[in-house]
């Protein structure tokens, strides 16, 4: 972006005002702080302290002192129920239409329950065909920061041959939606903390980002501060446990996707033997350092752009190609933007937001999107490449966001070590430019931010291993630019026994991409009747 609209916009936008924390360090990085509505303090859940007993022998009033001991120990065993996980099955609740609701109370710190509790917000739609049911499918949308909720609400026809006998089982994770959510920013905030250009080619930049980053670990501390170190996925895991408790299943039934692979990963390393089926669909390696992860992606999404500048350059329909070379033209607009971000109403697309909307675009089914986008930004009108980022981010039309950045940063900061030194990201900009000029630079300093965060992260690098779980059904892509398929094979060895099933194609995730992966994906739910080693599946539309 040029000197004079970085200057510009920091002036406008992050300027805190009296009464905000360390001005110095917030200074020109943060989104009208003092300017937007407090947020309130997410509720943390009631803590329920119960009394210890300690009684004396006395052979006077044994029988009185036996008596109280045992009314006391009932009592008490009532209170610690309020502090575990639902030993029984959740009261359900009509809560709109066939679904129901249950909120699910668990620990907030797993190894101190008497600090207090939380509830783990959760939807379900029962099974179409009561009298044959097999009980609950709990799914995990990943994310993180999304609900899985209102995903469930708004997506449970797509998984009807399952829901047949299953009931459809959605939540929100710890830390995000109804579950005591991690909230720092208002709208407004988020906006132009998503406009701080994260390809640092010169030191005002660069300055700017990581006041931006420490400023966000600052904000966060202080709204959600006591909730931050116990929104880890190991937690998730244990309140997955304790939702199918609340379901009545004996044993689990799971599809996990995206980041909701690694929620899958852990359980069945803390529970094994409750599993009863697991599918992970587009897997995270944990066994991957943060930074090696981001130029995977970097290199994955090359692949992509090339797929698509290569059919533009072939298609006599491709209107991007019309005015030149296509991938020379894209060059030169993301240039463009960075110099002289446009004008679209009352916001501007600057690089960061341009090259969010192509990341989204380059999904196979959003390329007929991503030309007019692109052709349109080329022309001048950036509106239509603004909407494609705004998808990306979460963006409603209302300035809404209903995906929640806070929790995202949250949990996978305290989920994954990354590197603290910033001369550690410095020196990957080689690799990252040479596995790709428009994206390397863009995920560069990603994990940075992690770095500045108030709560370390509780893991280390390393694979997930399972012992005592049945075959669990690992599902990967072979140009899924956000899950490679490398990471797949990867879980798939640390994984004894499981099986890898494999969609032939571009784009995220391959349950609703591919009619094979799905009938291979419903008979293993079902019938627990895995696909052969080695199967491959096409996907369902050019790619």
């Amino acid at each position: 972006m040029a000197e004079d609209t970085l200057r510009r916009n920091l002036d406008e936008a992050f300027d805190p005002g009296t009464g905000f924390p360390d001005p110095l360090l917030l200074s020109r990085t943060m989104s009208a702080i003092d300017a937007a509505e407090p947020r309130p303090r997410p509720a943390q859940g009631r803590v329920r302290w119960f009394p210890g007993l300690s009684p004396t022998a006395s052979r006077l009033l044994a029988g009185a002192l036996i008596l109280l001991i045992l009314l006391a120990a009932f009592g008490a065993l009532l209170a610690v129920q309020h502090l575990f996980p639902t030993p029984v099955p959740a009261r359900w609740s009509h809560c709109g239409g066939v679904f129901e609701c249950a909120n699910v109370r668990v620990p907030l710190d797993y190894s101190n329950p008497a600090a207090g509790s939380i509830e783990i917000a959760t939807v379900r739609k029962p099974a179409t065909d009561p009298a044959q049911r097999i009980g609950s499918l709990v799914l995990g949308f990943g994310g993180p920061g999304v609900s899985g909720i209102d995903l469930l609400r708004q997506n449970s026809v797509f998984y009807g041959t399952l829901n047949t006998r299953f009931d459809l089982v959605g939540f929100d994770q710890r830390g995000t939606g109804r579950s005591s959510p991690v909230h720092c920013f208002t709208n407004s905030q988020i906006d132009a903390l998503n406009y701080v250009d994260t390809v640092l080619d010169d030191p005002r930049e660069k300055q700017a980002f990581v006041n931006a980053e420490m400023a966000i670990a600052q904000v966060c501390r202080q709204t959600s501060g006591k909730l931050l170190p116990f929104v880890d996925t190991a937690s998730a895991a244990r309140d997955l446990d304790a939702i199918r408790m609340a379901a009545g299943d004996a044993r689990l039934t799971y599809l996990g996707f995206g980041y909701g692979t690694l929620l899958g990963e852990i359980y069945a390393h803390l529970f094994p033997t409750h599993v009863r089926a697991m599918v992970l669909d587009g897997v995270f390696d944990p066994g991957d350092s943060a930074t090696d992860m981001w130029l995977q992606r970097a290199a994955g999404f090359e692949a992509a752009l090339q797929s698509f500048l290569a059919n533009c350059r072939a298609s006599a329909t491709c209107a991007f190609g019309d005015g030149g070379d296509p991938g020379a033209r894209l060059t030169a607009l993301m240039n463009r933007v960075d110099q002289n971000p446009m004008l679209v109403g009352s916001r501007m697309l600057g690089r960061r937001l341009a090259v969010a909307g192509v990341l989204v675009g380059l999904d196979p089914r959003n390329r007929n999107q991503l030309d007019s986008a692109l052709t349109d930004a080329a022309n001048g009108d950036g509106k239509s490449l603004l909407a494609l980022a705004d998808a990306n981010y979460g963006r409603q039309p209302d300035g809404s966001y209903s995906f929640n950045p806070d929790a995202s940063t949250a949990t996978t900061c305290i989920d994954q070590p990354v590197p603290s030194d910033i001369t550690v990201y410095d020196r990957l900009g080689p690799a990252m430019t040479a596995a790709s000029p428009i994206f390397g630079p863009a995920f560069q300093y990603v994990p940075l931010g992690c770095a500045y965060w108030p709560v370390k992260s509780k893991s280390a690098v390393a694979p997930v291993t399972v012992a005592g779980a049945p075959p669990i059904l690992i599902v990967g892509a072979t140009h899924d630019p956000w899950w490679p398929y490398s990471w797949a094979t990867s879980v798939n060895r640390a994984l004894a026994s499981s099986v890898l099933l494999t969609r032939e194609g571009y784009g995220p995730l391959s349950y609703f991409r591919s009619g094979c992966i799905k009938l291979a994906v419903d008979s293993y739910v079902l019938r627990s009747t895995l696909p052969a080693g080695g199967t491959v599946c096409p996907s369902d539309y050019p790619a």
